[in-house]
């Protein structure tokens, strides 16, 4: 999540050095997709050690 991290910071600064609407407005999309796309990846990888240690899908 570190280059998550970098990401948003860079397209933040970027976004506080532009005061072109449409800029701003695919800059902060952008930033809301990295975020929503990590908190995706954490979800998944929880259930990925869930089904790891599950045993009732050891079987499947």
């Amino acid at each position: 999540m570190e280059e998550n991290q970098w990401m948003i910071g860079q397209l933040q600064e970027l976004f506080d050095r532009t005061d072109d609407y449409y800029q701003r407005i695919l800059i902060k999309a952008t930033q809301d997709i990295i975020v929503e796309q990590g908190k995706r990846m954490e979800q998944m990888e929880g259930e990925m050690e869930g089904t790891i240690w599950s045993p009732r899908r050891w079987s499947e």
